[in-house]
């Protein structure tokens, strides 16, 4: 950051850009009235702001999708229900006709990607493992969040405690995983269990799935904090984009982590050669 702020301090004292053109590229935020957005967010973080589309009219969402397309390659929205998508498909492709828009159905979300964009996947996988069938919508919106941020996902349904056998079959699985999202509702004991067969992070997600003493998932929420297994987070009750974005992060710390001992050995290669 230090050394692209620079080049662009450079270029305006050269009279190379404007301070107009210098102002639209250093600036953090970009206020549109009704919202403010952090289009600084990718160079601090590594990953674009996000849109929560729950509670916004679909107009807000509209207007705050397309301006961050104007700062960024793909835009995410989540928590977008039928009648909301179908507005922004219809309008961005009225508008974008050569773009890509997509809708997630399962996994209520909608994002754009744009076609020059290059995705370059990060190195290992995820896994997203989920108790039944009923956490399907939450597991499913960790794992497209966790694909649109650059990372491979392997899905592991429906194997939870109830038939313990189903996880075991799959265990070696979620083994050579970098990290494992596990989503439960009912009691949430998957999460435990998952935490004290593998070696890997666990960020554990209860859903608000199950009968009446579930409290809407605050039973499985309790369970996941007071687990017994090391290594496991809790995020909160179906937040399955805050599991995959978490997932995604630590891909990424291990990705610079990696590049960064290459670099090291590539200079001591180079010391030893001269």
């Amino acid at each position: 950051m230090n050394d692209s702020l620079k080049q662009i301090l450079e270029q305006l004292k050269n009279g190379n850009i404007s301070v107009e053109e210098a102002y639209e590229t250093l600036r953090t935020y970009d206020c549109i009235g009704y919202a403010t957005l952090d289009i600084h967010r990718e160079k601090r973080k590594g990953f674009p702001e996000i849109i929560f589309g729950e509670g916004k009219t679909k107009e807000h969402i509209l207007g705050i999708f397309e301006r961050l397309m104007k700062f960024h390659k793909k835009v995410l929205a989540t928590r977008i229900n039928k009648e909301k998508a179908d507005y922004l498909m219809r309008n961005l492709q009225n508008r974008y006709p050569l773009e890509y828009f997509h809708y997630h159905n399962n996994a209520r979300t909608f994002y754009w990607i744009a076609k020059e964009y290059v995705e370059i996947k990060k190195q290992g996988y995820i896994a997203v493992v989920s108790a039944g069938t009923s956490d399907f919508a939450v597991a499913e919106e960790a794992a497209v969040t966790a694909e649109f941020l650059g990372c491979e996902v392997k899905r592991i349904y429906d194997v939870g405690v109830a038939g313990i056998h189903r996880l075991l079959d799959k265990i070696s699985v979620i083994e050579q995983a970098h990290v494992a999202v596990v989503v439960a509702g009912m009691e949430g004991a998957l999460a435990s269990v998952v935490g004290g067969l593998v070696s890997k992070p666990v960020i554990a997600v209860p859903t608000s799935v199950g009968y009446g003493a579930n409290f809407q998932g605050l039973s499985a929420l309790l369970t996941m904090l007071n687990s017994c297994a090391s290594g496991v987070s809790v995020v909160n009750i179906d937040n399955g984009f805050g599991a995959g974005y978490y997932a995604a992060t630590i891909l990424s710390v291990i990705e610079q982590s990696i590049e960064k001992a290459m670099k090291r050995e590539e200079g001591r290669n180079e010391s030893s050669l001269s």
